[in-house]
């Protein structure tokens, strides 16, 4: 028996599923962003999977049809200051417990991509790899991904100096060059070492 069946819904068969997932932990600048879906079993997505395997392009179709037919969804953030005061792992954890409690429909059970729950009222279970797992976690991965990419365009606008529409934040040869040219910005997360580094050469 593979992985994938391990997760089946014969195993959940009672239960009110939310899938969820995050995105940008690793980016120098912008929030880290979570997403939590509960897929709809009379409306199969097809073609869901790790987001990181979809293309942009098949990625921003299937969040489309995702909140159209899923049966509720929800994305939530953590700012880059909460980040620095956190830690970018409880930061995440917060992101993923405001999507949770944002659905419209209280799940039963909540299923993470990791190896650890964020701790919240609902009952959760974590799933190594569960992107690629479970459909509601490629479900949340995909709404994540895209409503955070989404973001980041958005600062570019504000930013552009960055070039985050190329990179996203992470901490590309590009990314890092633009920091030394034109120094730290009110996005960035201060308490990543290459953005620290900077701050004390300042």
């Amino acid at each position: 028996m593979g992985d994938t069946a391990t997760f089946s819904l014969f195993d959940y068969a009672d239960e009110v599923i939310c899938g969820v997932d995050e995105a940008g932990r690793g980016p120098l600048a912008g929030p880290v962003m979570a997403a939590a879906v509960i897929l709809d079993p009379l409306h199969p997505i097809a073609g869901l999977r790790d987001s990181k395997k979809l293309s942009e392009q098949k990625r921003d179709q299937l969040a489309i049809e995702i909140k159209q037919y899923a049966l509720a969804w929800a994305i939530a953030e953590c700012s880059e200051e909460e980040i620095d005061r956190l830690n970018i792992l409880q930061a995440t954890m917060l992101a993923m417990r405001r999507a949770v409690e944002a659905l419209k429909i209280q799940p039963t059970l909540a299923l993470i991509d990791g190896n650890r729950c964020p701790v919240m009222s609902v009952r959760s279970e974590a799933i190594v790899k569960g992107d690629d797992k479970v459909q509601a976690i490629s479900a949340a991965s995909i709404l994540a991904k895209t409503a955070r990419d989404h973001a980041l365009a958005q600062l570019h606008l504000q930013y552009p100096q960055y070039a985050l529409d190329q990179h996203k934040g992470y901490p590309t040869a590009l990314h890092l060059e633009r920091l030394r040219e034109h120094g730290v910005s009110p996005i960035h997360r201060k308490s990543y070492a290459p953005v620290k580094a900077l701050l004390i050469q300042r």
